[in-house]
């Protein structure tokens, strides 16, 4: 049972559906000795205040990305 987890901001089904199906694909293709169905996709969502990125918050760090 390979197992892989993405862990990032929050996303929504439509996007967990296209991330599942395309992380499920690739490991596939790399590994086709292994069924799809062995494969396992953790989606570990945090909000944007609890992650930090150069010391700053994520909504803090984006906002001076972008000049603000």
């Amino acid at each position: 049972m390979p197992v892989i987890i993405y862990e990032g901001p929050k996303i929504n089904k439509s996007q967990s559906e296209t991330l599942v199906k395309g992380f499920t694909e690739v490991a596939h293709n790399a590994m086709p000795e292994i069924p799809k169905e062995a494969f396992y996709v953790f989606i570990r969502e945090y909000p944007e205040d609890k992650v930090g990125v150069g010391g700053l918050l994520l909504p803090d760090f984006l906002a001076k990305m972008r000049g603000e």
